[in-house]
């Protein structure tokens, strides 16, 4: 049995930003932990890909540019239940990646800076032994004072060690050419965001990301959904979509999401969750931003219990819930009961009442200049500022 002082299961960006968090704050303890990946680098992984200000934001605190192709989103359209559109113009919303390349960039420059990465090697079990965790591979057993649940939706870490919580959302989608579309979001550095179907009670939207495949400009079109919802549905939404783009049918991609919603269970004695495993925005799906921060604080935990001894990680669960990170899902947990909830058609209207209340809701959903670590009291005082000017 080989023993680590932190196992950190799962390689994508919640993984790495863990690692890299711990690489920077503490090298020795980094030296002597090990970043579990099942498949190899590069690897493909279902996603859309979308990478807000506040991501990479996150990625310059880890000295990690974002150095892989990529589209610049620069406006947005918006179509409310209803069928009335918004056309919403600003600077850098949003970089679409390939998760391939931006997993691959995080867990090579993790493994180049001191955590060794360990591909290929698929947990099987994880168990309580003694005071730790034994956690077994395909390739080998380890034994562990704490294990990072960073593998996703499923998280075996999560149901073995913490139990359940959150909701898990689905989406589907698929990748097109743009020259086989009719859609000119690419050349105008658009992505487009469909509420349409809300009316017809889908608890989500449909979505058109521009992107870059092989070097070849494609559109990623998709549908996120939370429950109640099954494939068939979004199927058809998503050939729905692909209608409106001028798109024939193509393959599909079907991937889960789990949520942030209701009170969180995210550690437990000898581990902690990061990432998806956690719980993400249940109102758009967006998981990257949230990956990287999770990360940094789970990283500043792990150096805090292997300083002091106290494996309990109660500090860890009550620094995300009660800082920014999960002011920021309660108020997304929120806005998902309203936008998705009986009374949607009056708070989309509301929202779309006013240019300057959707520059500040866009800002901070984006963590632009600090606007998702203000208090609710703060941004409507800058809201009635904007106003009054």
């Amino acid at each position: 049995m080989e023993r680590r002082d932190v196992v950190i299961v799962g390689s994508g960006p919640a993984g790495a930003a863990t690692a890299l968090g711990l690489a920077a704050r503490a090298p020795e303890l980094a030296a002597r932990s090990v970043l579990l990946e099942k498949a190899r680098h590069p690897r493909d992984k279902t996603c859309a890909g979308g990478v807000i200000p506040k991501g990479v934001q996150l990625l310059q605190h880890l000295d990690v540019p974002l150095a892989i192709p990529q589209a610049r989103v620069d406006r947005a359209r918006v179509t409310l239940p209803g069928g009335a559109a918004l056309a919403i113009d600003g600077n850098d919303l949003c970089r679409v990646v390939r998760r391939r390349e931006l997993d691959a960039l995080l867990a090579w420059t993790a493994r180049d800076r001191g955590v060794e990465l360990r591909e290929e090697e698929r947990v099987t079990h994880v168990a309580r032994d003694g005071a730790g965790v034994r956690v077994e591979t395909s390739r080998r057993t380890y034994w562990t004072p704490v294990v990072v649940g960073a593998d996703g939706s499923g998280s075996l870490v999560r149901r073995a060690l913490i139990g359940a919580s959150g909701v898990t959302a689905r989406a589907v989608m698929c990748d097109v050419p743009v020259a086989a579309t009719s859609w000119t979001g690419y050349a105008t550095g658009r992505y487009e965001f469909d509420f349409s179907a809300c009316a017809t009670g889908l608890r989500g939207y449909r979505w058109a990301f521009p992107c870059v495949v092989d070097a070849v400009p494609h559109v990623n079109v998709g549908v996120y959904a939370l429950p109640p919802v099954d494939g068939a549905r979004l199927r058809a939404e998503l050939a729905l979509e692909l209608g409106l783009l001028g798109a024939a049918p193509v393959g599909w991609q079907a991937f889960p999401i789990h949520a942030y919603v209701g009170p969180p269970r995210l550690a437990a004695p000898h581990a902690l969750l990061v990432g998806d495993a956690a719980g993400v925005d249940p109102l758009m799906g967006e998981g990257i931003s949230f990956a990287l921060e999770y990360g940094l604080l789970a990283a500043d935990a792990l150096c805090q219990a292997h300083a002091v001894g106290d494996w309990s990680f109660r500090g860890y669960a009550r620094t995300v819930e009660r800082g920014p990170l999960g002011r920021k899902l309660r108020r997304l947990s929120l806005a998902t009961r309203l936008f998705y909830g009986p009374r949607h058609r009056v708070w989309f209207r509301l929202a779309a009442a006013s240019r300057r209340a959707q520059a500040v809701g866009l800002a901070w959903y984006n963590g632009v200049d600090g606007w998702d670590r203000r208090s609710a009291l703060a941004a409507l005082a800058a809201l009635c500022a904007r106003r009054s000017l």
